[in-house]
Parts: C-alpha cells; sequence; structure tokens
C-alpha cells in the first residue's frame, strides 16, 4: 500500500498540462450550439409550433399533442444533423444527482429494417422504472412506474451524442420525487403573489421571474492520488488526515495565480459550459489550496438550476481528462475551509425592474422596501424551514465553523438599509399622516439609490445578506440541488407577499390611502421581524448569546433541523401555496434522514476497514522495527548506556501501542453502536441514533489515527498525506 501512494505520488510530479483547443477565440460564434434554443426553434420549428413553445416558456401554456409532435420532428432532425443517436429524459432525482435513460432514434419498419423516428408523446412524457429512487414511503418496490413530463421552460440540449430533454418526475399517483417539480411550483407561486404586489406600484407588471446566480465551489485532486485515498472514493472526503504544516494559514491561494493544470481544466471546462448555453462568467482559486470556484451570469432559477446541475456532471467529465478528480463535498479536507455553493436571488419583472435594486424615485424604493422587508419577515417566519433545505450529512461539517454562516439564520441588511428601516419604525404612520409627515417620509426614501451606491459592503458570516441588488443565501453545501433552499425562498416570500397584500388592501378597504397603508403594513412588518436583523460577526460567541436572546433558534444536530419540514406551520406554508403535499413533505423528510443515516453509516463502514486493514498494521509493523531496533540495542551496549538509548524509542513503542489499542477499541464500539441504531426502525429516531452514537466515533478514532501519522515511519504510511494532497503539482 505504501509503495502504491509513492507510484501515485510519481504520477502526479510526472502531470503535464492538457492541451485545450477552444472553439473559437469568440465565444459569442460558438455559445449555445449544443442547445434547442430559441433561434434554432425558430429554423426547425413551423410558426404554430415555435408560437407554441414560446407561450409555454412565457407563459405557461400547455403545449397540446398535435403541437408536441411537430416539436418532436423538429428536435429530432436538429438533434440528428449535429450527431445524436439517442435521446432521454434528464431528471432530478432525489439523490442529489441527474437521472437519464438513454434510447436510441429508431423503430422498427417493414421489411425488418429500422427507421430514426421520435413522437410528441415520446418527447412529452415517459415511464422510467421509479422503484428504485428515493421515495420515502410513497412508492414500494414492487410498485415501479413512475412519469417524467418535459418541461418546456427548460431546453434540450446534446451531451455525447445524446438529446438531453429536461423533465419532472412523478410518481404513478401524481406526487413528485424529484426538485424541479416542487422548484416550478415555488416559481409560481411567487410570481403570482409578487406580481400582485408590484400592482400597487405599476400597473404594466404582469410577470415576476424569480432569478439566481450560483457560485460553485469545489476541490481538484489529482487522479492518482485520488485512487490511492479509497476514503475518498467512497466517501468524498477524507476520513483522516493530520494538518498539513502549510495550508492557507498565508492566505497566498485565494485570488492568486491559477495552477497552470487548473487553468488548463478551466479553459476546456468553460468551452464545454459555453457549447450547453452555461453561461460562466467568473473562475478563481478559493481560500483553501485546491480550492476553486466557478460563478456564471445570473439566469432565470429553473433554468439556472438545471445549468448547476449539468455542469457538475461536466465538471467530473472534464476532470478526468485532464488527471483529476472534482470534490463536491462540502469538508473534504479537516481544518482548512470547506465548499458551498452561495445561491444568489432576486426578482425581477416582465417590464425590466430588479425589485431588489432601488430606484429613481420615492415611488420606486417604496417597491424596493417593500420587497426587502417582506423578504425579511418571510426569513423570520421560516428560519428553521430555510436551515432544513441546507443541512445535511456533509454541509454539517462546514456550518457553523468560522468559514460558513452559522446555524442561526439572521438577515444583513447593511447599515443604510437598516437605517432606512429604523425611520420607517420611527415614523408615525398608524393614523392618518400629515402631509408634512408623508413628504418627509417619501424624501428619505428618495435618497435610497445614492446611499445605496457607497454602502454595499458584505457580511461573509451572515446566512442571508443583502448585497446590492439581490439577497444571497450563503448556507447552502457545494453538492446540494440549489432547488433544495429555492423551493423553501419562492415558497415562503409567496406566503409572505399574499399575507402582506391582505392586510395592505384591508386598510384600503377601510378608506386608508394605498401610500399609507404599504406604510403602516410596512411597519409592522419591521418591527415584528426585528430579531432577525444583524449586521455583526456571526461567527462570534456574543452573536450566539444574544440570538438566543432573540429568540432566534440555533439547532446543530441534522436530524432534528430537518424535522421542521413537519411543522405544522411548514404544512400549511406548502399547502397553502400548492407546492407540497402534506404526503410529499413527510416522503421528503424521510428520505433526508436516511440519506444522513446512510451517508454516516458508509463514513464508519470505511473508517473502520481502513483503521483495522491498513493503519493498525502499519503502525504495528513500524512498532516491530522499533522492538527489533530496541533488542539490537541490548546486544551492542552495557545497560547503562542500553537504558539512555531505548528510553525513547520504548516509549514510543508505548505510544504506538496505546494508539493502536484505542482504535481497535473504539472501532469495536462503533460497530455495535451500528448494530443497535440499525435495528431501529423510525428514519428520524435512526437517524438521531446514528448522529448521536456513531457519528462521535469518526472523530475519536480519527484523533489516534492522525497521531499515528506523525509518529510512523513516513516511508510506510499507505495514504497519501494532506501536504501531498493540497497542492497541484
Amino acid at each position: 500500500m505504501a509503495h502504491f501512494r509513492f507510484k501515485a505520488l510519481q504520477k502526479v510530479i510526472e502531470r503535464q498540462p492538457v492541451k485545450v483547443v477552444r472553439e473559437d477565440s469568440l465565444t459569442s460564434n460558438y455559445y449555445g450550439i449544443n442547445v434547442f434554443d430559441r433561434p434554432k426553434m425558430k429554423k426547425y420549428l413551423s410558426k404554430d409550433a415555435y408560437k407554441a413553445v414560446c407561450e409555454a416558456i412565457d407563459l405557461g401554456r400547455a403545449i397540446d399533442r398535435k403541437m408536441a409532435d411537430q416539436v418532436a420532428q423538429g428536435m429530432k432532425a436538429w438533434a440528428t444533423e449535429n450527431g445524436a443517436t439517442h435521446y432521454t429524459h434528464w431528471f432530478h432525482p432525489l439523490t442529489d444527482g441527474t437521472a437519464e435513460k438513454h434510447d436510441a432514434f429508431i423503430v422498427h419498419e417493414e421489411g425488418g429494417g429500422v427507421v430514426e423516428a421520435f413522437s410528441g408523446k415520446v418527447l412529452s412524457q415517459q415511464e422510467p422504472d421509479a422503484s428504485s429512487f428515493p421515495s420515502g414511503g410513497i412508492r414500494q418496490t414492487f410498485e415501479a412506474r413512475g412519469y417524467t413530463a418535459w418541461d418546456a421552460s427548460s431546453p434540450a440540449f446534446i451531451v455525447d451524442g445524446t438529446l438531453c430533454i429536461p423533465t419532472v418526475f412523478i410518481s404513478y399517483t401524481g406526487e413528485a420525487l424529484d426538485y424541479k417539480t416542487p422548484l416550478l411550483k415555488s416559481i409560481q407561486a411567487v410570481d403570482k403573489a409578487a406580481t400582485a404586489v408590484c400592482q400597487y406600484f405599476d400597473k404594466n407588471v404582469t410577470k415576476v421571474n424569480a432569478n439566481l446566480g450560483w457560485e460553485q465551489e469545489y476541490f481538484l485532486i489529482d487522479e492518482a492520488l485520488f485512487a490511492a485515498r479509497p476514503d475518498l472514493i467512497l466517501t468524498g472526503r477524507t476520513l483522516m488526515g493530520h494538518a498539513s504544516s502549510k495550508d492557507q494559514q498565508l492566505d497566498d491561494h485565494y485570488f492568486g495565480s491559477i495552477p497552470t493544470r487548473v487553468y488548463s481544466y478551466m479553459e476546456d471546462l468553460e468551452n464545454e459550459a459555453y457549447k450547453l448555453g452555461i453561461p460562466l462568467k467568473t473562475r478563481h482559486n478559493e481560500v483553501a489550496p485546491n480550492q476553486f470556484e466557478a460563478a456564471p451570469i445570473y439566469e432565470e432559477a429553473n433554468l439556472a438550476n438545471d445549468h448547476n446541475q449539468l455542469l457538475m456532471d461536466i465538471m467530473k467529465k472534464v476532470a478526468r481528462r485532464h488527471n483529476f478528480r472534482v470534490l463536491f463535498h462540502e469538508k473534504p479536507f479537516s481544518g482548512i475551509n470547506g465548499s458551498g455553493k452561495h445561491n444568489n436571488w432576486s426578482l425581477t419583472t416582465d417590464t425590466g425592474v430588479n425589485l431588489y435594486s432601488p430606484g429613481k424615485n420615492p415611488k420606486s424604493n417604496l417597491q424596493f422596501l417593500t420587497f426587502v422587508i417582506n423578504a425579511m419577515k418571510a426569513v423570520y417566519d421560516h428560519q428553521d424551514l430555510l436551515r432544513a433545505s441546507i443541512v445535511s450529512a456533509s454541509n454539517a461539517h462546514r456550518l457553523g465553523a468560522h468559514e460558513a454562516p452559522p446555524a442561526i439564520l439572521s438577515v444583513f441588511l447593511g447599515t443604510e438599509i437598516s437605517k432606512m428601516l429604523d425611520l420607517m419604525e420611527e415614523a408615525v404612520v398608524d393614523r392618518k399622516m400629515t402631509p408634512d409627515e408623508k413628504t418627509a417620509l417619501k424624501l428619505n426614501i428618495g435618497r435610497i439609490p445614492e446611499i445605496i451606491l457607497d454602502n454595499t459592503d458584505r457580511n461573509r458570516t451572515s446566512p442571508f445578506a443583502f448585497t446590492g441588488n439581490r439577497f444571497e443565501f450563503r448556507a447552502a453545501g457545494s453538492s446540494a440541488n440549489c432547488a433544495s433552499s429555492l423551493i423553501v425562498l419562492n415558497t415562503a416570500v409567496a406566503a409572505q407577499l399574499d399575507s402582506f397584500k391582505a392586510e395592505v388592501d384591508a386598510l384600503i378597504e377601510k378608506d386608508v390611502k394605498k401610500d399609507e397603508a404599504i406604510f403602516q403594513v410596512l411597519k409592522k412588518l419591521i418591527i415584528n421581524s426585528k430579531p432577525i436583523r444583524f449586521d455583526g460577526d456571526g461567527y462570534s460567541d456574543d452573536w450566539v448569546a444574544e440570538a438566543q436572546k432573540r429568540g432566534l433558534t440555533n439547532i446543530n444536530s441534522v436530524p432534528e433541523a430537518l424535522t421542521a419540514y413537519l411543522s405544522k406551520q411548514t404544512k400549511q406554508l406548502f399547502t397553502s401555496q400548492e407546492v407540497f403535499s402534506e404526503k410529499e413533505l413527510e416522503a421528503r423528510t424521510e428520505v433526508e434522514h436516511e440519506k444522513f443515516t446512510m451517508k454516516v453509516q458508509i463514513e464508519a463502514r470505511v473508517l473502520g476497514d481502513l483503521a483495522i486493514n491498513h493503519i493498525v498494521p502499519t503502525a504495528v509493523q513500524y512498532q516491530t522495527t522499533l522492538l527489533e531496533n530496541v533488542k539490537n540495542l541490548k546486544e551492542v551496549f552495557d545497560a547503562d548506556e542500553f537504558e539512555t538509548l531505548a528510553h525513547a524509542r520504548k516509549e514510543l513503542i508505548r505510544e504506538i501501542g496505546g494508539h493502536i489499542s484505542s482504535i481497535k477499541a473504539k472501532v469495536r464500539e462503533m460497530v455495535e453502536a451500528r448494530k443497535v441504531a440499525n435495528v431501529i426502525e423510525d428514519s428520524f429516531d435512526k437517524a438521531k441514533a446514528y448522529d448521536n452514537t456513531v457519528r462521535p466515533y469518526l472523530d475519536d478514532i480519527r484523533y489516534h489515527i492522525d497521531k499515528l501519522e506523525l509518529t510512523v515511519d513516513n516511508e510506510l504510511w499507505p495514504l497519501p498525506k494532506y501536504r501531498e494532497l493540497l497542492f497541484v503539482r
């Protein structure tokens, strides 16, 4: 095994950057060539079919079967002309990945031959085997039928000769078995609610889009070193490994010069992404060694989420071409920064207005404040649910550390907006305002644009921060599907906007002027949600104590956090907005509890195997060498000299023996804890048992292994060390 480690290191030293040939020096010349976008639809579809698809995208209208047949013919013609031989319905099951089943464009014809064919029926719907996908009890193993249905709002694309058609995935009885279905419903809910509120300010607004700009952090590891670390292969993170003498202490990696091999990888990745219409804009080194980030231009939320899931697949494929492996685990290395996926979220109208950008007059700024305050209130009311949307076994290693937002939800608005909210809170708006009061308040609101221009500082310790023209939900994990948190955010904001409008309308019915009614309700929301506002250091112990005083929750247990999906408040929220049924919520919570249990179980099994079959034998081998050395010393030196020379060796032998004994004992105890937990039938109770009685052993066993790594002869150590893994060569 140790020999394998050094062979792996030799391969790394021999690596040369892979030369990348771009499609064209101008990205715009080949951007989206593998996407069935509007220009290609216009070319390959009839006018009626093109109109039907555009109306489906823009207005949410259904496409009838006759039009679907026409779309299918045009789509097939484009795909086959561009080398596609197969098609697949591409969807997002609850596995945190994507799924696809490829079928050839062929059917039998008379005479025994085949002909390429593709119908509207096949385009619109298929029936993949749903039995093996997580369902949380919605389906039994023997109930295999599930449906995928075409999502016309996200364009089809070609990958490796296969036409990929984005679809939703539902059960035979109609429940969602994926992330896309509830995401689309949440987008529809926030569109409806936000459009209604926008009517107070601009009657021309008929649609509001939810937008997403994700930031994807990741690690790159040389493939040879990856292959020499079974824990990385099987769990995505290192279950053992002592800190390197140098890692990120000097902050020299962050925004530093991109290593040549990595630069080549990034070029290749961008080339592939652009062909698929993924608008990657930013690339840079992140804080930790071997950590990097890619980020696109903002897009409509559903399309952006599809692009993120697609890019994660592409990143893995491209990495193999460059002798890398991509790590999306939130904490692949202990002691250095982990990876997140910041979700930058905003709402824009079909009139071209970003509702989270300050305007140029009091009216537009009142609209801006209306949407900021309602978003803040939504986060306050559903803080536990937002936390539940981002927790996982892997993200638990990152949340709460001094590298990521804490488990306490808070909203950062910045000094000037906070001052504006304080002004509105202090204003007397619960009665009919005098002209002077109304004018003074409106004038102050009218000052927002020039103030905001110079005061959009960021707070990296805040889970939910306003950053100038959007909110950044920083707590999502790098391996997560963005939809999980977007579903909650969209739905919570939609419900809050509905409530806001109902209160304003009730006041208007009592002859309160519209602006005064809006001011009155906003003041109430500002006061009620004030505990969630925090512009300070979210990492500090003082904030933990202060948050408790404010009544904010701080839940670090993943199983406990996930139960927020089952609260009465959550069920009311999702059912009222028609995003989830109670049955779907219960099923998804069970799926998440099961995923947590299985991931901890896998880590425990992998660590136990490595500890007993790799680390302990290596330590025993070195201990035996030391014992032989002591025996040899005794044969050569007299008693006094022997005791002097052998003392340190004897202490080292005892130290190694102590770590070996502790490892073996703790592995046995961990196995017994797993056995006890495994017989628990309830998914929540089992997840809690794994969290409380199994998971702690991972750190306990690691402590002794990492001590041995510092002690055992480097030539014997079987696994690549952090100093070898963390620096691209």
